[in-house]
């Protein structure tokens, strides 16, 4: 459906540019959203920054989303309620997991932003880029996240998500752009004919293309 997260970026940002927001800001999520969300960015003539959010993997299984932490004053963690049963998951697993995933994102804001301040949320356009979503534990911590930092509009922006998550993230923003929803769904990749892992030195990259 997309050839890589850099076509998927085009696209979305051509479907953002008829929105015709006042004021954008882009914040993609670490690492393949970072890709999309330049090709975003450059699409509405915003700036890009971050939104540091990790999954919070079952045991035993690292990719499957048993919640997600979102970095801040007060770290938030959000559960996958269905997962956390399935595994039978307690509470001292999510909090050392969580634990782990607060520093690898402290670890990745220094090497990725260094002393370089997030851009001001308040009042403007903010749009939320994931390069796809499949559980929407990770952007669903985003969004809450963006949200309590007082933006005019909250606009969750990805190429590709199944129906029924998307579904369940639109009572948190307030519009979705999404440009494929299929039902047959199993992950992400499946979407993408390059779906190779985003390097660090990428995201560093990036982001200094567009401040």
């Amino acid at each position: 459906m997309f050839a890589d997260r850099r076509d998927a970026g085009r696209r979305l940002g051509d479907a953002l540019s008829r929105l015709a927001l006042a004021d954008p800001v882009v914040l993609a999520l670490p690492r393949g959203g970072v890709v999309v969300g330049a090709e975003v960015a450059g699409a509405l003539a915003a700036p890009l920054d971050l939104v540091m959010v990790r999954k919070l993997g079952a045991p035993g299984h690292p990719e499957l989303a048993a919640g997600a932490v979102v970095d801040g004053s007060s770290p938030e963690i959000v559960r996958n309620e269905e997962v956390i049963r399935a595994y039978a998951v307690d509470d001292a697993y999510l909090a050392a997991e969580a634990g782990r995933q607060l520093a690898e994102i402290e670890r990745r804001r220094q090497l990725y932003l260094g002393d370089r301040p997030p851009v001001p949320l308040a009042g403007r356009d903010a749009v939320v880029v994931d390069d796809g979503i499949a559980t929407g534990a990770t952007v669903r911590a985003a969004l809450q996240a963006v949200r309590r930092a007082g933006p005019r509009s909250l606009t969750l922006a990805v190429p590709v998500a199944p129906p029924e998550t998307l579904a369940a993230l639109a009572a948190l923003c307030d519009r979705t752009v999404c440009l494929a929803s299929p039902r047959d769904f199993y992950a992400v990749g499946q979407f993408y004919g390059d779906f190779a892992q985003t390097e660090d030195a990428e995201v560093v990259a990036l982001l200094r293309e567009h401040p």
